[in-house]
């Protein structure tokens, strides 16, 4: 039997908006209203509201103007059907992050060599010479974020922390990325990563649990609120 597949409540806010749109409510080539006051006509969050507002962009329903606005496009002569899931909620996303990989660095704080040590602080200078050149460190990012997911000497938890992070790359991620990632937040990233490095050298599972789940905290806001 196919299981049917629990609809994102990003997918049912952007529904409700282009049923908005397509009644007349919000008119072609017109603004959105401001962010704060449709999440209130809406009775959602902000940050749900911003992921809708990313899937309808994708939908091409909406464009997104950074510092103008959230535009209308033209409403196709034939209604579409309901807004296709586009991947995990990006704020639900960084949330089970945080919970895993703030379990998975208590582990990896106890168990790291020093050859991890070292292979962790690779990445990181890695990913300082990405920045530096003003390019996206994404790859020495991932691979950080493995590297202490393998120190925890449990292969099934690494698999989970790649798996998570892949979801990135699913097109609301992506999106999102797009509209928020800069070399500058890039650069704040780089930062938190040498504080969890400096907890895990120093041994202190707290440290580096309050330091990544920090860390996942700060890129989740940098993702929504630079959207």
């Amino acid at each position: 039997m196919r299981q049917v597949e629990t609809k994102r409540l990003y997918q049912h806010i952007a529904d409700q908006i282009r049923s908005l749109i397509q009644t007349g409510g919000f008119p072609a080539g017109g603004r959105l209203p401001p962010e704060r006051d449709l999440a209130q006509q809406l009775g959602v969050s902000r940050p749900s509201l911003r992921e809708a507002l990313i899937a309808l962009e994708i939908a091409g329903a909406v464009e997104i103007r950074k510092g103008s606005g959230v535009y209308v496009c033209k409403v196709p002569e034939r209604p579409s059907g309901a807004i296709a899931a586009m991947g995990e909620s990006p704020t639900e996303l960084m949330q089970a992050r945080a919970a895993l990989e703030g379990s998975v660095i208590v582990l990896a704080a106890a168990h790291a060599t020093p050859v991890q040590l070292a292979q962790l602080r690779e990445t990181i200078d890695a990913m300082r010479a990405q920045v530096k050149a003003g390019r996206s460190p994404l790859d020495y990012d991932r691979a950080f974020h493995l590297c202490i997911a393998e120190m925890s000497g449990n292969s099934v938890l690494a698999r989970l922390v790649g798996e998570l992070f892949d979801e990135r790359h699913s097109p609301i991620s992506s999106a999102l990325s797009g509209h928020s990632e800069t070399i500058q937040t890039w650069g704040v990233a780089l930062e938190e990563h040498e504080a969890i490095y400096r907890a895990l050298e120093e041994r202190d599972p707290l440290a580096a649990q309050s330091a990544i789940r920090m860390h996942l905290k700060a890129s989740e806001e940098r993702w929504i609120e630079g959207s």
